[in-house]
Formats: structure tokens, C-alpha cells, sequence
């Protein structure tokens, strides 16, 4: 944003910020071919390199150019952003929560997830364990995550999507080792969090705190970042543990209708977005250790995408607006079970 200097006084500043806002408003308006994509930490890298690969549809297409900025974060902390005024053209986040708050906002329709395929998701992962190289501790399933002595590093389900995913993994482990106890599970699962040292508040911020600070016998995170980790930035100081049973993460996506519409960058939002779902969209998703929808190109990838038993949100946990009521709404089971981790 343009910074003025000089000797206005504070009416005077008020009308000269106004006018520097209305002037950029007008400007970006007047660009149809210029989006903001919001997104989650995690999938930058997947993006950065997605984006020119559009632009070269979209000229291809239509003969104009397009220009692509990203933000990323926390899942929940950039919806919250969005909700707040930051103009998003596209949202391509972890969770179908982040987009529901914005719909209930006015941002863009309630029924966005029949908008494309898949519900809007155009490609899915799950959560796994990465462990220091050799797994010194042994760690090979969810019941090994509870044992004294073992340090966890997982993102903040409050604020990031891929902690949610963990903290669901690890109920829904729990639920099935003891049905019908919830007593048993709301444990189990609390004593997963007291082997946490430090939630951070994203998942690269996670990343970053079990790989470069070296804090930690696991990491919980998404398939996809930490194949990243073992496959690509440092194969020989990590091993990647697939426990048989996980939750299957979505990661949709929407045009966020009323900036797009102000912005007149709807058709290009539109199409950025189906974009994701053609042969050169998915065989990148695959590229950037993201399930595909693409049923040939997981089939041509089981070495890569070993198959897991996997339970959808909707499936154990009646979708996600339920979820986040229950679990992580303040007040809800995650703040009941994560209290006495914190003395």
C-alpha cells in the first residue's frame, strides 16, 4: 500500500488515504487478468510452479496474459484474513471449514462445493509420520504416539488445517481401538497432546521446527509435505511411516464470487480453478506428492501412494461443520483434552 508523507494534518490524511484506496480499488478493478489465489502454507511450492503453467493455458485460450499473486498461512488464519477484507479471487485451502466461513460471510455461494468436481476438491492427501532416519524410537502406528518419552510436532488444530487432520487421525484411531468409550478416546487422544512441546500455528511452521530446529521424534503432517521432506530436501535423514489407518484430507477450492466479480477476473478465476482438474494440472499434482483425482494417475502411482485405510470427516465425524463444532470451536473437546498438556 502507497505510503503518504508530509505535513497534512489528520483530516486532511484520512481524505488523501481514501482517495489512494479508491484509486488502487479502481485499477484493480479495471485488470481481469490479475488474481489472488489465498491458500495454505503447505501448498506454495505446488502453486508456484502451477501458476505459470496457467498463464500459459490462459494465453493460449484467450491471448491474454495473467498474473498470479499467492498468500499463504494457517488454513483457518487466511480464511479469517479473507473474511476480513483481504480480496481473494480464489481460496485452494485444507479443509471444506475454511471456505464454509466464507460462505455463511456472503463471499461466494453456499452451494460451492457442487461448483466442480470431486466436491471441489481437486486433489486429497492424509496424514503420516516422518521420523529421524533409522525411527530410534520404534514409532510404526497411532498407539505409538502416546508413549511417555516420545515428542510430537504438530501443527495448532485452532489455526491450521493439516492439526486438524492430525487430531481427527488420532480420534478416529482411537474410536475404533475403543468403541462406544468415550472416555478412553478423549484420553487417548489427549495424551497424544501432551507429547506435543509446541503447537505451531501452521504446518510449515511445524515442518520447519522438526526439520531445521531439529525438535522432535515425529512429525505429523500431510503425505505431501512429507514426501517433499524424505523424497526430495533430505532423503538420507528421514524415514516416513504410513500407520494402516488415517483420514482422508480434501483440499478444496472456490472462487471467492464477490472480489471476482469486483475485480471482473471471474472467467479467469473460474478457469484457474477447473484448470486444476485437467491432464496437466493432475500429472503436477502428482508431481508435488498430492493425491490426484485422476483415477489412471493413481493407479500409475500406487508405489508412490501406498493404499491406506482411510475415513473421511463426513464419514467419522458427520462433515466438518460438525467437527469444528465439537472439536474445535473454543470451549469444544480440543481445548477440554488439550488444558492439562499446557501446565
Amino acid at each position: 500500500m502507497s505510503r503518504a508523507s508530509g505535513s497534512f494534518d489528520s483530516h486532511s490524511m484520512k481524505k488523501f488515504l481514501l482517495i489512494l484506496l479508491s484509486v488502487a480499488g479502481s485499477a484493480w478493478a479495471a485488470d481481469p487478468n490479475q488474481l489472488l489465489n489465498v491458500s495454505y502454507d503447505v501448498a506454495r511450492e505446488f502453486y508456484a510452479e502451477y501458476n505459470p503453467v496457467f498463464a500459459k493455458h490462459w494465453k493460449a485460450k484467450t491471448g491474454a496474459d495473467v498474473k498470479i499473486d499467492q498468500s499463504h498461512g494457517g488454513s483457518s488464519k487466511q480464511a479469517r484474513a479473507v473474511l476480513d477484507g483481504l480480496e481473494a479471487d480464489v481460496v485452494t485451502m485444507n479443509q471444506d471449514t475454511d471456505i464454509n466461513v466464507l460462505a455463511k460471510g456472503g463471499l461466494l455461494p453456499e452451494n460451492w462445493r457442487t461448483l466442480l468436481p470431486n466436491n471441489s476438491a481437486p486433489y486429497t492427501s492424509t496424514i503420516v509420520f516422518l521420523v529421524r532416519k533409522g525411527n530410534p524410537k520404534g514409532i510404526k502406528d497411532w498407539d505409538d504416539l502416546v508413549k511417555p518419552g516420545i515428542s510430537l510436532i504438530i501443527p495448532n488444530p485452532k489455526t491450521s488445517g493439516n492439526g486438524r487432520y492430525s487430531y481427527l487421525g488420532a480420534w478416529a484411531f482411537a474410536a475404533r481401538k475403543y468403541p462406544n468409550d468415550e472416555a478412553k478416546v478423549r484420553e487417548f487422544v489427549a495424551a497424544l497432546f501432551k507429547n506435543v512441546p509446541v503447537l505451531e500455528a501452521g504446518g510449515r511452521a511445524a515442518t520447519n521446527t522438526f526439520v531445521q530446529k531439529e525438535i522432535g521424534d515425529a512429525l505429523l503432517t500431510f503425505e505431501s509435505e512429507i514426501l517433499q521432506i524424505s523424497r526430495v530436501f533430505s532423503p538420507d535423514k528421514y524415514d516416513v511411516i504410513v500407520p494402516p489407518f488415517s483420514v482422508s484430507a480434501d483440499a478444496p477450492v472456490a472462487v471467492v464470487k464477490k472480489y471476482a466479480d469486483a475485480h471482473k477476473t471471474t472467467e479467469a478465476a473460474t478457469e484457474y480453478l477447473s484448470y486444476l482438474w485437467s491432464d496437466e494440472g493432475q500429472k503436477l499434482v502428482v508431481k508435488h506428492f498430492f493425491r490426484p483425482q485422476n483415477p489412471t494417475l493413481l493407479a500409475e502411482n500406487a508405489a508412490l501412494f501406498p493404499k491406506i485405510d482411510l475415513i473421511s470427516v463426513d464419514e467419522g465425524f458427520g462433515g466438518w461443520e460438525n467437527a469444528q463444532k465439537t472439536h474445535f470451536a473454543d470451549g469444544g473437546l480440543f481445548d477440554q483434552i488439550y488444558a492439562p498438556a499446557k501446565k
